[in-house]
């Protein structure tokens, strides 16, 4: 009588006892090409829901000094009494972060696959264009908006650029910034990049999250997703252009 002896495939340890946990899971489910436009989706809406609220937030300057610097006081005092004061608002900047990481990360290794695939597979001339439009917007829109918000923390987080910087003068920090023409300039180029980003991301979002009905027809996502765009971009850009033509004074 013999024996065989095989060794267990590494393939099929999810469907052993005990072969893989939640975690492993995780990272598999990631390793797809599905699975990173699922968490590209996810982490997208996440920023898309912080540029939002920074923009309701950083609108109030319109409503003066006081409010707008009693806005930077809220935003450090996240948490009341339950997190020291400032600890709430680094927790959610190193989530932001991370989703930022994780959505950067996605994009990349997805666009890498993407060109992959389209050199392995036919497409017509016009198809082809249109692919290689597409992912070079979102990837290169992406890649200045990433420098965008590296320059704009650096600028009204930590006064790099910004002269006479002064903590907790929110208002007169960004009347002392944005009076100088190149670095509105900047900044305004860096909005016209998110926007742009944000069109392409919003009216794909529905579709790789796998919501389809007759009611949100791709017409009608690129028209919801222009319109975002626009209006978070515009909102944006009137800052530095208020601040400018002078109807934004310094205090």
């Amino acid at each position: 009588m013999t024996t065989s002896l095989t060794r267990p495939d590494p393939h099929n340890a999810e469907h052993e006892p005990g072969g893989s946990g939640p975690i492993t899971r995780v990272f598999e489910l990631y390793r797809s090409s599905v699975g990173r436009k699922f968490v590209m989706a996810l982490s997208g809406l996440a920023i898309v829901g912080f540029v939002i609220a920074h923009l309701i937030g950083t609108l109030k300057i319109f409503l003066g000094p006081e409010e707008t610097d009693k806005y930077g006081i809220a935003l450090r005092q996240l948490g009341g009494d339950i997190i020291p004061p400032g600890h709430l608002l680094w927790i959610l900047r190193v989530g932001l972060a991370g989703a930022f990481a994780v959505h950067i990360h996605a994009a990349f290794s997805l666009e890498r696959r993407n060109r992959a695939a389209r050199g392995a597979v036919r497409m017509s001339h016009s198809d082809h264009v249109a692919a290689n439009f597409a992912s070079r917007t979102m990837l290169w829109s992406g890649v200045i908006v990433a420098l965008f918000i590296a320059f704009h923390v650096a600028d009204l987080t930590w006064g790099a650029t910004t002269p006479k910087f002064a903590h907790g003068e929110v208002y007169d920090n960004q009347i002392r910034s944005f009076s100088n023409p190149l670095i509105s300039s900047v900044y305004l180029a860096g909005v016209s990049a998110l926007s742009v980003h944000l069109y392409h991301g919003l009216w794909s979002v529905s579709q790789t999250m796998g919501v389809t009905s007759p009611w949100f027809s791709q017409p009608i996502r690129r028209r919801i997703a222009a319109a975002t765009a626009i209006t978070i971009g515009l909102g944006y850009a009137s800052i530095p252009v208020a601040v400018l033509v002078g109807l934004l004074p310094p205090t």
